[in-house]
This record gives C-alpha cells, structure tokens and sequence, in this order.
C-alpha cells in the first residue's frame, strides 16, 4: 500500500501527507470508542507509517511533530489499555524530547499538557494516584497557557482541559482529600456545561457518583449514576459497561451483594468481548468482592484470582494487591470457619499489609493488619493480636464501613478473649452506632436493610458475650437491648408520605404494561424471550431509580428501651426469639419484668418450621382427595406439635393467657402461630421488632372509609367481598374494571381498613416488586411510596405476601413489609398458600369479629381457630 495520497499519478504533497494522518487518527477515535481498539491500533500505526514515510525534510516541521505526536499519544493510550501500562509510559516519555526543541511555544504547551495528561490518566489506571497529581497539575497549566496563546482547535482543548481538571478531582478522591476532589469536579462541570460537552458533563456526574460513594452518601451516588446513564444511553453506549460496575460497587457498600452480583454477570462477557483489560480486572474484583458477602467463598476466590493475574500483566501493582486482599479475605474465612488458623497466614497478611502501605494504601493496609491481629486472636496468641491492632491506623472520614465493623469485631473479641466484657461491650455498641449512622445516609428500604449485613458479626458477638454472662434479670434486660440494636432497622425510620417521582410512575406505568403483555403472550403460546429481557432491564431501571429518587424514609426513631415497651405493653406479653450460634433462646417481657429463656437447638426450630410451612402449603388446594389431606394434615400437626413443645411451652409459665407480641427470626416469620396449640384462640400479633411494633402501635391515623377491592381472576372472590361488605357500613367497594392501579392506590389513600381479595406473588430477587395483579396489571410495593396517608389497617385476603425475605438483622422484606415501613400499623397476611374456600371463610368471620369491636388481633385469632392448619393468616404490626 503506497504511504501517500496520489493524484493523477504523482505522489501527494506533505501536506497531503498530514492531512492524511490526521484523517486516520480522526477515524481511529471514532472506532476506539465503538469498543474496536484492534482495528483503532491498525489505523494508527498505519498514520503513523505514512507520516514516516514523507519527504524526510519535513520531519521536523512543527505540523510533522504536532499530528505524529497526537497519533503516539493516543497509541499510547491504547496500547496500556490492551497491554501493559509500562508500555504507554514508555511511549509518552520518548515523546518529550522533541516536544522540547519546539519553538512554537502554543504548539510545545498543547503537546506537553497532552503528554503530562495521558501519562496521568494511565498512572491513575494503575493506582498510582499521589504521582498523578503533579503531573495533572502541570497539565491544567499547559493547556490554560496553551487557550492564552490561541489554537486552532479550541473546542478540542476545552474538552481536553476538562478532563485533565476531572482526572484531578479523582486522584484526590482515591487519595482521600474529599474537599479538593469536589471543587476540581465542580469546576470540570461548570467548564463542560459552559462549553456544552455534553458527554464529557455526563461522565463527570458518573465521577460525581463515584466521590459520594466514597463519601457514604449511597442515595446520591446513585442518583448521579443514574444521571449520566440516561445520557450515555443516547450519546456513549460504550460506557454503560464501566457505570455498571461503579453501580455494584456502591450496592456491595450498601450490602446488596445479590444485587450487585447481577448487575456484573450481565456485564462482564461484554467486558471480555471488549477487552478492556482494566475494567475487566476491576469488574472481577468486585464481583469477588460481591460473592465474599454472600459466603460464596469458592467463587470470590476464582474471581479475585482472576482480577489478580489481569492486574499483574498490566503491571497495575496496586489494583493487583488490592486483588490478592480479596483472596486473603476468603483465605481468612475458610480458616476462621474451620477453626484451622495455619501459622502461615497471619504472617502472609502482614506481608501484603506491608506490600499496601508501600503502595499508599491506607485502608487496605490496614484490613490486611486487622485480619492479622484477628487470626492471631484465633491462634490464643493475644500478645501478637494486641501489637498487630496497636499498629492498624485509626479510619478516616472515607474508610469503608465493613472495614470498619471488622476493626471494631477484632477490638471487641480481643477484648473478651483477655476477659474485659465492658471493653467488648463499649466497642460492639461503638460500631453499631457508626453502622446507624451509614443507614441513616442510605433513604430507600433495601439500602437500609441491606447494610446490616455489615453489623452482623458484631452484633453476633454481642449477643454471645450476654449469654456467657448467665439468664439473670440483668442479662436478660441486656439481651433485650442488643436485640434491638441489631434488628429490624428498616423499620425504625418514620416514614415521609406522598412521593410521587414522575419518572418513576412512567417506568411502573412501562413494566406493568410489560408484565402483563407478557402474560398474554404465555396465554397465547407466543415467543416471550423478548419480552421477558424487557421486562427485567425496566425492573433493574426502576429499582435503581428507586434507591434514589423514591427514597421514603425519615428520621430514625430511637431504639426502643425495655421501659419503653413495657409502657405500652401493659397486660400483653412480648416474645422475642433469636439465634445465637446453634441454640434458639427467647427474651420474654411481662409487666416490665425481662426473663431469658434457652430454647434448645436453632437448627431443629428452623427445620421444624420450613417442614410446617412445606405442609400448610400442600394442603392448600380447596379439593385435596380426603387421604392425602388426612396425611398432610397428620405431618402438619406434628410439626406444629413439635415447634410447640421447643418454642411455646417453656414460656407457658410466663405468658399464661395474655395477649402476645411475637418477634421472630429468620425461618420463624413463616409461621403462623394460630396454629401452635399453646396459642391458638390467643391473640398475637408478629411485628420485626419490639421498636417496630411500638412506633406501629403509637402511630396516629386519620378516621376513614372502609375499602373493599377484588382484582380480576376470584371467583370466590365475588361472594367473599359481598359478605364482607355486610359488615360494614358504607363501605366503598372498587372491582371489576374498576379496579386499576391507579384508582385502588386513591382509595387506599387515607382508608382506615383497605381488604384486598387480588392475586399476588412475592418477588424474591427484589422484595418491592412484589405485587397485587389488578385489572390493568400489578400494582408494585414500589408504588405504596406514592401514598399520602397510608391506611390503618390492611388486610391481603388471597396472596402469600406476609414478611417473606428474610435479610441479615432479620430484616423481613415483602408487600408486607412496605407496608409496615410505610406507616401502615396492621396488616393481616398469610404466611403460607390458602385456599379459596377458607379465605372466604377466614375473612367473614375476622369481619365480622371487626365489626362487633373486636382488635384486629382478637378478632383473627377468634377465626384462625376455627381452622388453625387451614388459616395460615397473622396479624402484622400492631
């Protein structure tokens, strides 16, 4: 292929030449930015081939310099990007002398500020943040003096300018400086805004993102992800890969590492189609960092392995060490879970704190030296334990929040192990406090709940120190404490009413009308692939909106004390179950007085329970052949027998035949305690914590109507709704076509009783998608937000949408749960599948119980015990 344009015949000018070069490094940009760099690299090595190729007295020309510097510049950029970052330093230095003797000072400060700028960029790449930033610094100066003396190409520069001033800001972000990393984004931001960069301004916003997750402040970063992403939809597709691991990066903080996990095995084989090494790297280390939440250890350590060797032959040093913690970290929990601490590990965990300090990474370093001082600990080598934690420096404003709940686990069982209780005590309620303080930036339901996963050890220990400490009064008032300080946080923020987010009612108004083309097309034996991948992308859409933009939540209550509760409790009894290691206790409150009860084996309760919920839903079809109801029954009965004798019957002496406020745990909240026969005919009432059950029971509602809805597809439904309506007067009915998502949610608005006879269905992957089917489609626990005055009183007549995702902290997720968290005080669900037949007859006499005067808690209890085993229905809340 000849090196120059000819025309007619002769060989192209030098100018030609340039001209040329210039228009391939135009078209390398463009399919760089498509993901093409193999074809990006063809195009300028072949630029770079014709400008050599030129007369050789224009080698040294100022436009031979400036386009054969540009074109290395960017061939630099992306051979660091599939190579090593060793490599495009390499290029950009050789680049400086001849920079240098150029006399055209304009020329010589826009090569420079290039120069001094990628080779920051790719130093960032690296890790290598605190020598990035004289190198930023000079190349904001360059390029500044390069717009003093005038260019050819002044949007250009700008551009360039506001990316050097960006990079800035994040090279101090990642070295911690906040304040300096906020004004020079802010100040990138004003420049592209000015200058309208319109793509530049939505990656700064993306960076914005990044610096509030380091912040803390989960919401905001999300919001501005969710900013750039609406952007880069429209104008740069290519950087929704990158946006979506900062996106899991930030859910992995808040603790959603389900969440976050799904959003980097939608991405990663397309990171590896791109082959951008560095992103790809990145995204394995925190999908390890994602799996290692959720005790996956088998794939965090395949992940972080990965990311490692990636980082290695890229020479990213520091994102290398950073890989090899994560593997340290799995290696540390197989060793802790096994009781096997070898010897060997805690010295490799100070040579890689060591490795980390060299790097300048503070925190890292100091997980590294933590994790030391914790398997030492393990070892009984308190001594060592003692100097490795005096060695781990104090965390700083921007310190990760699991990092610092580990810091506070290994101070408070160095504590314990060397018999200072106080001194273990006064740090678990240290860093719960500090995780309050996380939660309490974090605004939507599952942010909130999902950082408790972070507490949970700590609280753990906690509970284990009170039971070392025996079942005497003042134990079991500590317990009670610590109970609620680790539980059910979700539903101690007051809730704030009426968020009504335009773009998120369009994208509910978008699935809905999905879910139910979908269903149509199931009905009709048509493809639904399509629609299916639609469907889901629009729910991850309007989740992450949600994280931010319908945020519901107020200012935290305080954590309810045993003189608080018992205030309120009068004559009542409250029970609040927990699990601590492999045993089941209970703390049990009556007329102020505070019990601790051991309760024998956590594993057989919870095996005994998931065996019960297993039958009632067997048994739940109106016409089981009479044999085999007659066996499930006969199982079901023995499990409830036996659930009995190990939870109720111990406390038979304290709770004689009060009233009962239930707390439950994990497996437990699918119980429904009717059918336990030391409570049936009782009134319980099961709330997810004594806090939650109190801030239910002093809530203030407005007198309102009494709302009847019937969705489509109930049969029985129909009579069920007309008895019911009998038992109350004026009671305004919505079914048939009547009943739309829109026109329940306005009767739902400041009703005092809402019933509710619709087909539900829990979403487990994501518990505010769980949803009502109504006439025009579902209606999402996503929308209750939109509620101004939620209703006192709701009753699910025909769903299993009672507390049904249990998180860490016993946090309990569902329809019902949104609507607890929402400010509804009662919600009577079932926690198990029912048939029609004893719904309709469950609901005519909890009704007609409710019209006569009766507490909705006595009330259910009086028509539970009608059927115990075939009314699997509880009373939530208050």
């Amino acid at each position: 292929m000849p090196a120059t344009r000819t025309t007619g015949g002769r060989p192209g000018s030098p100018a030609d030449v340039i001209s040329e070069a210039r228009r391939l490094h135009r078209r390398a940009l463009e399919v760089g930015h498509a993901g093409r760099n193999v074809m990006e690299i063809r195009l300028l090595r072949q630029a770079l081939s014709m400008l050599e190729s030129a007369d050789a007295g224009q080698h040294g020309s100022v436009e031979w310099i400036r386009t054969r510097s540009r074109i290395l510049i960017t061939l630099a950029y992306v051979e660091a990007e599939l190579g090593t970052i060793a490599q495009g330093l390499a290029r950009l230095e050789a680049l400086r002398p001849q920079v240098a003797q150029l006399a055209d000072e304009a020329v010589r400060a826009e090569l420079n500020g290039s120069i001094d700028g990628n080779y920051a960029g790719l130093l960032i790449r690296g890790g290598r943040y605190d020598e990035s930033i004289p190198l930023l610094a000079s190349a904001i100066a360059h390029k500044e003096r390069n717009l003093e003396l005038g260019t050819d190409d002044p949007q250009r520069l700008i551009d360039s300018l506001v990316a050097s001033v960006a990079n800035l800001g994040q090279a101090y972000l990642e070295t911690g400086r906040l304040e300096p990393a906020f004004v020079n984004l802010n100040r990138a931001i004003t420049l592209g805004i000015d200058h309208n960069l319109t793509m530049r301004v939505a990656y700064l916003r993306h960076v914005l993102g990044d610096l509030n997750q380091r912040a803390g402040d989960i919401p905001e970063a999300l919001r501005y992800y969710e900013e750039a992403e609406r952007v880069y939809l429209e104008l740069g597709p290519d950087m929704l890969t990158r946006l979506r691991l900062d996106q899991a990066q930030a859910l992995v903080t808040a603790g959603l590492a389900d969440e976050a996990g799904r959003h980097l095995d939608e991405v990663l084989p397309l990171m590896r189609e791109q082959r951008v090494q560095q992103d790809l790297a990145e995204a394995e280390a925190v999908r390890a960092a994602a799996a290692l939440l959720e005790q996956d250890l088998g794939l965090a350590r395949r992940m972080a392995e990965s990311a490692r060797r990636r980082f290695k032959r890229r020479g990213s040093d520091a994102w290398a060490a950073v890989a090899a913690l994560i593997v340290l970290r799995v290696d540390v929990a197989r060793a802790l879970d096994e009781a096997k601490i070898p010897a060997a590990l805690p010295a490799r965990a100070v040579q890689l704190a060591d490795e980390l300090t060299a790097l300048r990474l503070r925190d890292e370093a100091a997980l590294a030296k933590t994790l030391a001082a914790r398997l030492e600990l393990r070892r009984g080598k308190l001594a060592k334990a003692t100097e490795l934690l005096a060695e781990v420096r104090r965390p700083r404003a921007i310190t990760p929040i699991d990092q610092r709940m580990l810091l506070r686990l290994c101070q408070a069982e160095l504590a314990s192990a060397t018999g200072n209780r106080r001194k273990a005590f006064a740090q678990a309620r240290a860093g719960l406090a500090e995780l309050g303080q996380a939660r309490d930036r974090m605004g939507a339901l599952e942010l909130v709940s999902g950082t408790a996963i972070h507490g949970q050890q700590l609280g753990d220990l906690a509970v284990r120190l009170v039971l070392d400490g025996g079942t005497a009064a003042a134990e079991a008032r500590r317990m009670f404490t610590w109970l609620e300080r680790t539980r059910a946080q979700t539903y101690r923020y007051e809730p704030v009413f009426g968020i009504d987010d335009p773009q998120l009612v369009e994208l509910m108004a978008e699935i809905r009308h999905l879910g139910y083309s979908l269903r149509q097309a199931m009905l009709d034996g048509r493809p639904t692939a399509k629609l299916r991948s639609r469907y889901a992308e629009r729910q991850r859409a309007a989740m992450r909106l949600g994280w931010h933009a319908a945020s519901r939540w107020g200012k935290p209550r305080p954590v309810a004390s045993v003189a608080d509760v018992a205030g309120h409790l009068g004559s009542k009894a409250l029970v609040s179950f927990a699990v601590s290691g492999s045993s089941m206790l209970a703390v049990v409150l009556v007329e102020g007085r505070v019990r601790l009860v051991r309760l024998g084996s956590a594993v057989a309760a919870t095996e005994t329970a998931r065996r019960l919920h297993a039958d009632l839903n067997a048994m739940a079809p109106d016409h089981l052949p009479a044999p085999l109801l007659d066996a499930i029954r006969t199982s079901a009965r023995k499990q409830s027998g036996a659930l009995d004798a190990q939870l109720m019957r111990p406390l038979a002496p304290f709770i004689r035949d009060r009233e009962v406020v239930v707390v439950p745990t994990g497996a437990l909240y699918a119980v429904p305690w009717g059918v336990l026969d030391s409570l049936r005919s009782t009134p319980v009432v099961v709330a997810p914590s004594a806090t939650a059950w109190l801030g239910a029971s002093k809530a203030v509602h407005d007198s309102g109507a009494t709302i009847l809805v019937r969705g489509p597809g109930l049969q029985a439904a129909v009579g069920e709704i007309d008895k019911i309506a009998k038992h109350h007067r004026g009671a305004v009915s919505v079914a048939g076509e009547d009943a739309t998502v829109s026109a329940v949610l306005s009767a739902l608005d400041g009703a005092a009783l809402a019933h509710i006879a619709a087909h539900g269905e829990h979403e487990a992957e994501n518990a505010l998608f769980s949803r009502l089917e109504l006439i025009d489609g579902a209606l999402f626990a996503h929308e209750l937000a939109r509620l101004r005055r939620p209703p006192r009183q709701v009753v699910l007549a025909a769903c299993e949408l009672a507390l049904n995702r249990i998180r860490p902290g016993d946090e309990a997720l569902g329809f019902a749960g949104a609507l607890l968290a929402g400010g509804v005080s009662t919600v009577v669900a079932a926690v198990s599948r029912v048939g029609d037949v004893p719904v309709a007859a469950t609901m005519d006499d909890y009704h007609r119980g409710l019209a006569s005067g009766a507490a909705p808690d006595v009330a259910l209890a009086n028509a539970v015990a009608v059927d115990p085993l075939r009314r699997p229905f509880v009373c939530l809340g208050s």
